[in-house]
């Protein structure tokens, strides 16, 4: 028995994109690299991005948080076990990508916005929002992580401008409501993989993400893998100093299937553990994603609108094990 299998390709085949004109005040660089963003978004649906804007010691401090969180042990971990929220520790064996056979090798620890429970937002119509559950006894963790996520969501909402100014939208077209988001952020760990678990184990199965736009950071092991329009799976090497970008089907839909939302998947073979953290940036619960605003020239919506909040519930329904 062995891994699944991948195509080596070299560093470069995945787009690498410096942002940082995004922040610069310079509208004709700023168009330029929205251009460039949108050509990634079009034919691949990930690329990296460079000057993302999240400091180092940032996603240092993160990430050594990460590395003492799940170096605990699993009962301690469950004292914060996810909730109706969404927020909380999800043990191995809790998360399965739909269609895949086995449960994905991991072990995550999710976030979102925090609001006092008492807040007119927090609503059961609105899991996404409330509390989050940080370990009483490890006060360290909430310090660490949570300024990664703000930075992830002002991250999030510079691409989601660029992708609009790429396709020479009104800037703000994918921004209505971004003041409440139901983004998620995660810290994930994925223990050594051993090769004798075969072809159909991986560390996160093959899949496509749900919601617009995920934003990782990735430790230099490695493992994350991106499938091109041949089929053909091919790895995304971990790049110092960046972030990766995939499309999502939400902003897939968005885009009237201007961008696509590329499957992927996480297979660890070197051994050692592996690490990542993520943010999953959406908007505002009720936001609209209606396609009918990219559409010119006479093109038609191939999608109806649905509620940015309502989908995304849908699809968590079939992923994790606690919906159920």
């Amino acid at each position: 028995m062995t891994y699944a299998q991948s195509k080596k390709i070299e560093v470069d085949e995945i787009p690498v994109i410096d942002v940082a004109p995004l922040r610069s005040g310079n509208s004709k660089a700023a168009q330029a690299v929205a251009v460039e963003i949108r050509q990634a978004s079009e034919e691949m649906g990930f690329f990296y991005i460079l000057n993302h804007g999240i400091p180092e010691a940032v996603i240092e401090q993160a990430y050594r948080a990460a590395q003492g969180f799940f170096s605990r042990p699993k009962e301690w971990k469950d004292s914060v076990k996810i909730n109706a929220n969404h927020h909380g520790y999800l043990s191995i064996g809790e998360a399965k990508m739909k269609q895949a056979e086995r449960m994905d090798l991991k072990e995550s620890f999710v976030w979102g916005l925090d609001l006092p429970d008492d807040h007119p937002s927090v609503t059961v119509e609105n899991p996404f929002l409330g509390r989050n559950q940080w370990p009483k006894d490890m006060p360290e963790l909430q310090e660490a992580v949570y300024p990664f996520f703000e930075g992830g969501l002002q991250c999030g909402r510079n691409m989601m401008r660029a992708f609009a100014l790429g396709m020479a939208l009104p800037e703000d077209s994918f921004l209505k409501a971004t003041d409440e988001p139901i983004a998620r952020s995660s810290i994930i760990h994925y223990p050594p993989q051993p090769p004798d678990l075969g072809e159909t184990q991986f560390g996160v199965a093959p899949h496509t993400d749900y919601g617009c736009l995920t934003l990782l950071w990735q430790d230099q092991v490695g493992g994350l893998e991106v499938q091109n329009r041949e089929g053909e799976w091919l790895t995304a090497h971990p790049i110092a100093g960046t972030l990766v970008v995939n499309v999502g089907d939400l902003l897939m839909r968005w885009t009237n299937d201007g961008f696509k939302s590329t499957p992927h998947r996480v297979v660890n073979r070197k051994g050692v553990e592996r690490y990542s953290m993520v943010i999953a940036w959406d908007p505002n619960f009720d936001t609209v994603v209606d396609p009918s605003v990219v559409c010119q020239n006479g093109a038609q919506p191939l999608y109806s609108p649905v509620n940015c909040g309502e989908y995304v519930l849908s699809r968590f329904d079939s992923s994790f094990n606690y919906r159920q």
